[in-house]
C-alpha cells in the first residue's frame, strides 16, 4: 500500500523542488517571503482536514448502510461548510493578511514578497475547501483513483507553470513570487473544473448540492466533531511554524529563507517514511476490525522498525554534509548556512519523529485520534513557551530554537508511546469468549 502513496508523494515532492528552485533564484527576501506566506497553508490544512476526515468517514458509514439519502445529505452539508469557510477566509485574507506579515517578517522587502505571493496564492487555498470535501465524499463512496489522478494532473500542471510564470520561460514576462502563487491558483482551478466535470458525468451515487440548501446544524456538528482532532494537529503545526517565523523575524531575511529552505528539504527527505507511516493505519485498522489483534501488534512493530531505520539513515546523511542538499536552491552563503545548521540539529530528532508518525497512525487505526492531538499539543507548549521567552533576551541566538525543537520531539515521542501503550492495552484485549478454548469432543 505504501507504493501508490509514495508515487503521489513523489509528484508532490517534485513540485516542491521545482517551485523551490525558481523561487530560490530570486534571492533571500523572496525565499523568506514565500516561506513565511506558505506557513498559512498549514492553517488552511487544519480546517480542510476537519472536513476531510469528518465528511469522508460519515459518508463511508452511510454508504456502508446503503443509505444514499444520508450520504448525500452529509456531503451537501459539508459543501455548505466549505463554501462558508471560503467566503470568510477570502475576506480575512485579502483584508488583513498584510497585518499578519507586518508582524511575521523582518524587513520591507520580505514583507512585500510575502504579501505579493499570498494574494495570488490565496485562491488556491480557498479552492481547497471544496476540493477536499468532494474528494472525501468520493473516497467515502469507494472512488479513489480519479481523485488521485486529478490531484497528480494539477501538480504536474503547477510544475510546468512555475518556470513560465516565475522566471518568464518562453514568454519573457517574469512575475517573480506572484507567478509562484498564480501557478498554484491556476492549477487548483483546473483541479476544481476536472472534479466538477467528473461529478457531473461519472458519479451517480452522489449529487452536487442545489441552490437554496438549508443548513442542518446536527449534520454539520457531526462532521466537525469527528474531524476536529485531526484538524487540531495541523492547527498546532501552523502555530509552531508561526512561533518560529516570529522568532526569526528578529534576524536578517536570510534566517527565514534558510529555515523555509530547510523545512522543504526535510519534507522531501521524509517521503519514504511518510509513505510507510500513512499506509500502516489502513492495514492495522482492517486487522483490528477483524479481531486479529496479533496482526495489529505486528503492523505496529514492523512500522516502527521501518520508520526508525529509514530515519536513522537520513540522520547519518544529514550529519555527514547537510549543506550538500541546499546548493542547487540558493547561491547565498548565509541562507545555506542557516538551512544546513537547521537540518544538522533537527536530524537528531528524526528517529523519535519517525516513531511519532507510526504512533499517530496506530491511534487512527484504533479509532481514537485524540491522544495524537494531546502529544502534539504538549510538544507545542513545551516548545513555544521557552522560545517566546528566549526571543526577548539580549543574547538570543537562532541555534537555541533548534535545540528546543529537538528536545521537544523526544518529549512528544515519549508521551505518544505512553498514550499508545494505554490505548493498545485497553483495546487489543480478547474477550473471555474469544479466549475460551473450544469444548473437547468425546
Amino acid at each position: 500500500m505504501a507504493v501508490p502513496m509514495a508515487a503521489g508523494m513523489l509528484i508532490q515532492t517534485l513540485y516542491f523542488l521545482v517551485d523551490l528552485y525558481f523561487v530560490g533564484a530570486l534571492g533571500a527576501a523572496a525565499l523568506a517571503g514565500v516561506s513565511s506566506a506558505g506557513s498559512v497553508f498549514f492553517f488552511i490544512m487544519a480546517l480542510t482536514q476537519v472536513l476531510n476526515i469528518g465528511c469522508g468517514t460519515l459518508v463511508a458509514h452511510a454508504v456502508g448502510r446503503k443509505d444514499k439519502a444520508e450520504a448525500n445529505a452529509l456531503f451537501h452539508q459539508s459543501m455548505l461548510i466549505a463554501g462558508g469557510c471560503s467566503v470568510v477566509f477570502a475576506l480575512l485574507g485579502y483584508g488583513f493578511a498584510h497585518l499578519f506579515f507586518d508582524f511575521m517578517t523582518p524587513d520591507a522587502a520580505t514583507r512585500q514578497a510575502a504579501v505579493s505571493y499570498f494574494y495570488w496564492f490565496l485562491p488556491a487555498l480557498l479552492l481547497q475547501f471544496g476540493l477536499t470535501v468532494m474528494a472525501a465524499a468520493l473516497r467515502g463512496a469507494g472512488v479513489v483513483k480519479p481523485v488521485m489522478l486529478v490531484s497528480m494532473l494539477a501538480i504536474l500542471l503547477n510544475i510546468v507553470l512555475s518556470p513560465v510564470l516565475i522566471s518568464g520561460w518562453g514568454t519573457g514576462n517574469a512575475l517573480g513570487v506572484a507567478g509562484a502563487g498564480l501557478a498554484s491558483s491556476i492549477s487548483a482551478l483546473c483541479a476544481m473544473v476536472m472534479t466538477l466535470w467528473y461529478f457531473a458525468r461519472k458519479v451517480d451515487y452522489l449529487t452536487m448540492p442545489r441552490k437554496g440548501l438549508a443548513p442542518d446544524r446536527k449534520r454539520m456538528l457531526q462532521v466537525i466533531n469527528l474531524g476536529l482532532p485531526s484538524g487540531g494537529e495541523f492547527l498546532l503545526t501552523f502555530m509552531y511554524m508561526s512561533v518560529i517565523y516570529w522568532a526569526l523575524s528578529q534576524f536578517a531575511a536570510s534566517a527565514q529563507a534558510g529555515f523555509g529552505l530547510g523545512v522543504r528539504i526535510m519534507q522531501v527527505l521524509f517521503l519514504p517514511v511518510m509513505a510507510v507511516a500513512f499506509a500502516a493505519p489502513a492495514i492495522a485498522a482492517q486487522n483490528y476490525a477483524a479481531g486479529k489483534y496479533e496482526r495489529v501488534q505486528q503492523t505496529y512493530r514492523y512500522t516502527n522498525i521501518l520508520t526508525c531505520v529509514l530515519m536513522a539513515m537520513l540522520t547519518l546523511a544529514c550529519l555527514v554534509n547537510a549543506s550538500w542538499f541546499f546548493a542547487p536552491f540558493s547561491d547565498e552563503p548565509q541562507v545555506i548556512l542557516v538551512a544546513a545548521t537547521f537540518l544538522g540539529y533537527v536530524s537528531l530528532n528524526f528517529v523519535p519523529a519517525g516513531y511519532t508518525f507510526a504512533a499517530s497512525g496506530m491511534f487512527q487505526a484504533l479509532g481514537n485520534t485524540w491522544p495524537a492531538l494531546y502529544s502534539t499539543a504538549s510538544r507545542f507548549v513545551l516548545f513555544a513557551v521557552p522560545v517566546v521567552w528566549l526571543a526577548g533576551q539580549a543574547d538570543f541566538e537562532i541555534e537555541q530554537i533548534w535545540v528546543f525543537s529537538v528536545a521537544t520531539v523526544y518529549c512528544q515521542a515519549a508521551i505518544s508511546y505512553l498514550l499508545l501503550r494505554r490505548e493498545m492495552n485497553k483495546k487489543l484485549v480478547y474477550s473471555d469468549e474469544a479466549m475460551m478454548p473450544p469444548p473437547v469432543r468425546s
